[in-house]
């Protein structure tokens, strides 16, 4: 259920779940902290076999949201791992108040993975912020929606046609074009694309699409161009 991508992190890919009538495919992953604790990024939809697997790397410690969209998985995580602490990026806690919040995130790594992982907030959409992850011993840039890359083979029909349009499709990607225009301030997430880039990071790790094992900073510059 786990696939190993680099030193300490793993994913795993879920069923697609529908969005605006796209079937959008999903994906978490997993980091063994330096505290022996495990940090679980975007938890998908929970089975024996998942659990098994995660807590196989380590105890569950944090769970962690990257937007207000990512939430739906969340409750059936925050069941299993009561003692855990559930992390919201800005804007969830206030979207779902029947879950109960330990921390929101913010642009400095919380105490407990300061030393495995950094952060940057992408500040300034009137829609949805998201928080962006490295690992730093994989040197792995962690993205949720912000870049979505889909091959050209499975981005057919009308749908297809629209993907391309957005630029979602080819070997860089791109953000939704909807969500770029909810940017009506981009001076603070040209600040987080700064230090994103400034990572250097060797991979990519996305939500939906095509992860990278290359050319990552040169695919983040490009898909992040907009910005």
């Amino acid at each position: 259920m786990l696939t190993p991508f680099g030193q300490d992190i793993y994913f795993a890919d879920g069923p697609p779940v529908p969005f605006y009538g796209f079937p959008y495919p999903t994906r978490m992953v997993v980091v063994r902290l330096s505290s022996g604790k495990v940090w679980v990024w975007s938890p998908i939809a929970l089975t024996e076999g998942l659990a098994s697997a995660v807590e196989s790397v380590g105890p569950v410690g944090h769970i962690v949201s990257p937007n207000k969209l990512h939430y739906l998985a969340l409750p059936e995580w925050r069941s299993r791992w009561p003692d855990a602490r559930l992390y919201a990026p800005p804007g969830l806690a206030q979207k779902q108040k029947d879950l109960h919040f330990d921390a929101e995130l913010g642009d400095e790594p919380d105490q407990a993975w300061m030393s495995d992982l950094d952060q940057a907030v992408f500040r300034g959409s009137f829609a949805l912020e998201e928080v962006v992850f490295f690992h730093r011993a994989s040197r792995t840039a962690i993205f949720g929606d912000l870049i979505q890359r889909f091959p050209e083979a499975t981005t057919t029909g009308w749908k297809g046609m629209l993907m391309r349009l957005d630029g979602l499709v080819g070997q860089h990607g791109s953000t939704p074009r909807e969500w770029r225009l909810s940017f009506l301030s981009r001076e603070r997430a040209r600040a987080a694309r700064e230090k994103v880039l400034d990572w250097k990071p060797d991979q990519l790790l996305i939500a939906h699409g095509e992860c990278a094992t290359s050319g990552t900073t040169e695919i983040i510059a490009t898909a992040l161009k907009w910005v």
